[in-house]
C-alpha cells in the first residue's frame, strides 16, 4: 500500500471520527432548591434540557468554582424526537437530566460542561461550552432562598429565508427579578463563537430574538445565549455561615456601542406577576435614530453595572429554509388557531391531575403533520381524531410550588418542504389540591364523586354536567349532603370522546349554569370540575357498551316528561320489531334497515321532528367524524326511503346495509330529534328539510311561550355485517357504495385510566370511501 493511499485512509478515517462525533444540538439549565437534608446539607434539584443526535447523551455538569457538593440521584427521560430534519442531518432528540444535588453550603457556586462537537453549524461554533451560576443564599425581600429563572425554547426552530419573524424566549422568575437574555461573550466559557449570526437582532431586556434576512442553507446556526437575572431592588443574600452579600439592581440604561436598549418585557415581581402573561409589553428602542437594531445586533448594555443573582445557559439550533411562495401564516406557514393558547398564558395545575393544552394550526396550502415540543419531564404529545394536538403532563408531589414553561410550533409538510409555525410558550404553575373528587370507570359509566367542602364557589342548585336534558344526567338523582355523585354513561350527558392511536378518552365536567339559560352574562362564582376515563384500544371489547341501547327519557319546561323509543323493524310494515336481545343485529349487504323513532307524552297537541341521523362506529353523539344519513332534516344518503304516518309523534325510514372496512364491524345510528307544538308555523319541525342549518328559531322561541324543545340524541345498535361464505365464490352483493367506510377500534373493557381536569386549559381515524368496483 503507497504512502499516498495511507494518508489517505487516516484522513478519511479522521473525518468520519469528527462526523460521528458532531452531534450536539444545543442544551439549557435551571436549578431549583428543594429544603435541607437530615445531616444539614442542602438540597437542590438541577433540570438540564440536552438536545443530541441520540436520546442516550446529556450533559454531565461538572464543578468550576465553590463548594458544589456532588449529585445524589439521576433520572433522564425523553422530552421530544426530531419529525422533520432535513434527511442529510442526523435526528434530534431533547431530554431532560433532572439530578438531585447534596450542597454542602448554600454560598455561591459555578458549574459547567464543555466538550465537542456541535452537528455541522454555518456560524463556525464547534465545541459547546456552557456555564451555570447557582446562589442559593436567603434573600432579605422574600425571606426564601435564591431561585433561579425558568426558562424553555424549542431545541430546533426553523424559518423560510424571506419570512422576518420574532421569537419570545420564555423566561420567568417567581422571585419577581428582572431577566436578562444576552448572546454569549466569554470565550471557551460561555460560548464558542462569541457573536450573534448575521441577519438576526436580540433584544436582552425583553428576551425577544428576531430573524430579519439570511441566505438559505442547510447548516444550522448554532445560538450561544446567556439569561441572568437582577434584582429590582437592592437586597441582601444571607447565608448559613453568617456573612451576607449584596445584590444591586442594573442601572438606568444608556446607549452604549455596538448594543441597543429596550424595555424589559419578562416577569413582574411575585405579588404582582401577570396571571395570563409573561407580564411583557413590546419592546422599544433607544437608539439614535429611534429605529429597531441592525442585524447581528444585541441588546445588553454590559456596563450597567448589577451582579446577577443566577447564570443559566439557553442554546438551540435555527435552521434558515429555502424561500417560501408566500409569508402569510395560515397558507404554507402553519397558522396556530383555537383552542390553542395565547403567547405566555398561564395555566393552573394541581399535583397527580392531568393537565392538558391543546395545540390546533391550519394551513391552506400544506399538510399539519407534526407538533414540536419542549416541557417537563413526563410530557407527551398526541394528535386526535378532530386534527388537533394534545400535549399532557401530571405534576407529582415534588413539582409543587414550581413553575414550568411549555413550548411548542406545529409543522407542516408541502412536498419536500417543511414549514414551522411561530414558536408560543405557556407557563405551568402547579398548586395545592383544589377539589377533592373520585373517579371510578366501569366498562360503560364514569362515576365522579367531589366532596363539597373542597369545591370554591359551590352553590349546589347552579351546577350542571355538559348537557344534563336527560334524567340519568341530574345531579341531585344521587348527590347527598357531603358529596356531588353523578354516574354517567358513556354515551349520555355531553360526554366528549376523543381518540389517538392508543386511547379512547371520555370527558365530561361538572360546571356551573344560570337560571335563565338565555342570560349571556353570570354574577355567581364559575366553577368547573373536568374528569375523564381512558380505554386502551387493546383487550377484550366491552359487553355492556355493545348491548341495545334504552329508552332515552327527557325532562323540559314547557313540554314536562317524555320518552323517545328507537327500534330496528324486520321490514316495511314496522310491526315485527328485533328483539333487545338479539343484539347485534346482523345484516347482509344490500339488505334493508327498517328504523322507528317514536316520542310518547304526556302533553298534548305535540309533534316529533328528526333534525338528523349518523352513523359511528362509537355510540357517542360527540365522536367525530361520523357518516351523515340525514341533515337539517334532509336525506343524504340516497338509499334513505321515509313512510307516511298518521302519528305526528313516529318516524319511520329505512336505508340500505353497508359494509364495515377496518379492525371492527359494528356501527350505531344516532339521530337528533326535537318535540314541538303542533301545528305552528314558527316552529323549526314546521319547516322539514333544510338546505342549511338551522339556527334562527331558537334565538326567536320567546321566554314567555314555549313552542319548542332543545334538540336531544337517541341511538341504537350495534349493527354488524353478517359473516357469510367465502367472497370469492362470486356471490352478487347490492352494495351502496356511499355507505362504505373505515371504524376506528372499539374500546377495552381492561386497563381503565381515571382522572380529574380542573382547568381549562398516529391518529386513528374514521374515513368513508367507496370500494373498488370488483367488491361491488
Amino acid at each position: 500500500m503507497s504512502a499516498s493511499t495511507v494518508l489517505l485512509l487516516l484522513q478519511l478515517q479522521l473525518l468520519a471520527s469528527l462526523v460521528s462525533a458532531s452531534h450536539h444540538w444545543g442544551g439549557t439549565m435551571n436549578y431549583a432548591y428543594k429544603g435541607r437534608n437530615p445531616d444539614g446539607s442542602f438540597k437542590m434539584v438541577l433540570r438540564g434540557k440536552d438536545t443530541y443526535d441520540s436520546c442516550s447523551n446529556y450533559h454531565s455538569w461538572n464543578c468550576y468554582t465553590g463548594n458544589c457538593g456532588s449529585v445524589t440521584s439521576r433520572k433522564i427521560t425523553t422530552i421530544d424526537l426530531s419529525t422533520n430534519t432535513p434527511f442529510y442531518k442526523s435526528q434530534w432528540c431533547e431530554t431532560e437530566n433532572v439530578e438531585t444535588w447534596r450542597v454542602p453550603s448554600d454560598k455561591p457556586f459555578q458549574l459547567r460542561v464543555a466538550s465537542c462537537c456541535w452537528i455541522t453549524t454555518r456560524n463556525s461554533v464547534s465545541d459547546w461550552r456552557l456555564e451555570s451560576l447557582v446562589d442559593l443564599g436567603t434573600r432579605s425581600d422574600t425571606g426564601e432562598p435564591n431561585r433561579s429563572p425558568d426558562i424553555a425554547v424549542l431545541p430546533f426552530i426553523r424559518v423560510p429565508q424571506n419570512c422576518p419573524r420574532t421569537y419570545k424566549m420564555a423566561v420567568f422568575d417567581a422571585d419577581g427579578d428582572e431577566v436578562m437574555c444576552r448572546y454569549g461573550n466569554l470565550q471557551g466559557i460561555e460560548c464558542d463563537v462569541c457573536s450573534l449570526p448575521s441577519g438576526f437582532s436580540l433584544d436582552s431586556d425583553s428576551c425577544t430574538l428576531r430573524y430579519q434576512s439570511t441566505s438559505a442553507d442547510s447548516s444550522i446556526f448554532a445560538f450561544e445565549m446567556v439569561v441572568e437575572d437582577f434584582a429590582r431592588n437592592r437586597i441582601d443574600l444571607s447565608y448559613s455561615d453568617g456573612s451576607k452579600m449584596s445584590k444591586s439592581p442594573l442601572l438606568s440604561r444608556g446607549k452604549t456601542e455596538g448594543y441597543t436598549a429596550g424595555v424589559y418585557a419578562g416577569t413582574l415581581p411575585a405579588a404582582t406577576v401577570s396571571p395570563t402573561s409573561w407580564g411583557g409589553a413590546e419592546p422599544s428602542y433607544n437608539t439614535t435614530a429611534g429605529n429597531p437594531p441592525s442585524p447581528g445586533t444585541t441588546s445588553f448594555a454590559q456596563n450597567r453595572n448589577g451582579s446577577p443573582l443566577s447564570k443559566l445557559p439557553l442554546q438551540f439550533a435555527f435552521l434558515v429554509d429555502p424561500v417560501v411562495p408566500s409569508c402569510q401564516e395560515g397558507q404554507y406557514l402553519p397558522q396556530l388557531v383555537a383552542p390553542t393558547p395565547a403567547e405566555g398564558e398561564r395555566i393552573l395545575a394541581e399535583v397527580n391531575k392531568e393537565v392538558e393544552i391543546r395545540v390546533k394550526a391550519q394551513a391552506t396550502h400544506s399538510s399539519i403533520q407534526s407538533i414540536v415540543i419542549s416541557g417537563p419531564t413526563n410530557i407527551t404529545k398526541h394528535k386526535d381524531t378532530n386534527n388537533e394536538f394534545v400535549i399532557r403532563w401530571t405534576p407529582v408531589p415534588d413539582d409543587l410550588g414550581e413553575h414550568y414553561p411549555v413550548c411548542f410550533a406545529v409543522e407542516s409538510v408541502s412536498g419536500s418542504s417543511v414549514y414551522q409555525s411561530e414558536m408560543r410558550c405557556v407557563l405551568v404553575e402547579i398548586r395545592k389540591k383544589q377539589i377533592e373528587a373520585t373517579v371510578t370507570c366501569t366498562e360503560s359509566t364514569m362515576k365522579v364523586e367531589v366532596k363539597k367542602a373542597s369545591f370554591f364557589g359551590l352553590e349546589e342548585d347552579h351546577l350542571q354536567l355538559n348537557d344534563p336534558s336527560n334524567t340519568i344526567c341530574s345531579l341531585d338523582r344521587l348527590s347527598n349532603s357531603t358529596h356531588i355523585v353523578a354516574i354517567i354513561p358513556l354515551n349520555e350527558c355531553g360526554t366528549q370522546i376523543e381518540e389517538d392511536d392508543d386511547y379512547l378518552i371520555f370527558k365530561n365536567e361538572i360546571t356551573t349554569v344560570e337560571d335563565d339559560p338565555n342570560e349571556i352574562i353570570t354574577r355567581k362564582h364559575l366553577v368547573e370540575a373536568r374528569f375523564y376515563c381512558q380505554y386502551p384500544k387493546r383487550g377484550n371489547v366491552t359487553l355492556n357498551f355493545s348491548a341495545h341501547r334504552k329508552n332515552v327519557t327527557v325532562w323540559e319546561k314547557g313540554f314536562g316528561t317524555f320518552t323517545y323509543q328507537f327500534e330496528f323493524y324486520q321490514d316495511d310494515q314496522f310491526e315485527a320489531m328485533f328483539d333487545p336481545n338479539s343484539y347485534p343485529l346482523e345484516f347482509d349487504i344490500g339488505n334493508r334497515i327498517y328504523m322507528q323513532l317514536d316520542a310518547s307524552s304526556s302533553v298534548n297537541n305535540t309533534e316529533m321532528f328528526v333534525e338528523s341521523c349518523r352513523a359511528a362506529p362509537y355510540d357517542n353523539p360527540n365522536y367525530h367524524p361520523t357518516y351523515s344519513i340525514i341533515e337539517n332534516g334532509c336525506a343524504v344518503d340516497s338509499t334513505v326511503q321515509t313512510y307516511p304516518t298518521s302519528n305526528e309523534r313516529l318516524f319511520q325510514f329505512s336505508m340500505e346495509a353497508f359494509k364495515f372496512i377496518g379492525l371492527h364491524d359494528q356501527v350505531y345510528i344516532s339521530c337528533t330529534v326535537m318535540m314541538c307544538e303542533a301545528g305552528n308555523p314558527n316552529t323549526r319541525c314546521s319547516q322539514g328539510c333544510m338546505n342549511s342549518t338551522w339556527s334562527h328559531f331558537s334565538s326567536r322561541r320567546k321566554r314567555e311561550t314555549v313552542v319548542q324543545s332543545g334538540k336531544h340524541l337517541v341511538s341504537q345498535g350495534p349493527l354488524r355485517l353478517r359473516r357469510g361464505a367465502d367472497p370469492s365464490r362470486g356471490t352478487e352483493l347490492n352494495l351502496n357504495p356511499n355507505l362504505v367506510f373505515v371504524v376506528g377500534c372499539l374500546f377495552a373493557a381492561v386497563g381503565m385510566v381515571c382522572g380529574v381536569l380542573l382547568y381549562k386549559t398516529k391518529t386513528s381515524r374514521v374515513k368513508y370511501q367507496s370500494l373498488p368496483s370488483y367488491e361491488n
